[in-house]
């Protein structure tokens, strides 16, 4: 039997890996250099240069040189880079309520003033999107 298709295991193919998501919250910390990517993760060099590969080849970062001598690159986030930003938010979120000890490393706050406490919801009506509030859907196949 052939397994299910599936946009998470599709998904999973181009940042499922440890160092992809890490690399990637660095850039969108701004650290678009691979030397404050590498310490900032704590990946090895060449798996780090595997991953950032691999997300430009997918189009998920860009890759720019800034300097010629030696060679060295920035890396910033395309569309689909930067429409990652929520899956990192709710990651963060599942991360501090259950599996982050003692305080947490990292918090934000939002523009009106409260902590952000992430959540997915319909755009449509604005309620949020809870297992129990889906359905699949006979127009997808």
């Amino acid at each position: 039997m052939a397994p299910r298709s599936c946009s998470v295991a599709n998904a999973l193919e181009v940042v499922g890996e440890r160092w992809s998501l890490l690399a990637l919250r660095e850039v969108f910390f701004g650290n678009t250099r691979f030397d404050q990517i590498a310490a900032n993760t704590g990946a090895s060099r060449d798996v780090l240069a595997a991953r950032l590969k691999k997300l430009v080849a997918f189009g998920v970062l860009e890759k720019h040189q800034y300097s010629s001598h030696p060679p060295r690159h920035e890396y910033h986030l395309t569309d689909a880079g930067r429409a990652l930003h929520n899956v990192l938010l709710m990651l963060k979120e599942w991360g501090d309520a259950y599996v982050t000890e003692g305080p947490l490393p990292l918090v934000y706050e939002h523009s009106c003033g409260h902590l952000l406490e992430p959540r997915v919801v319909c755009a449509s009506c604005g309620g949020e999107a809870s297992m129990e509030s889906l359905t699949r859907s006979s127009a997808a196949s």
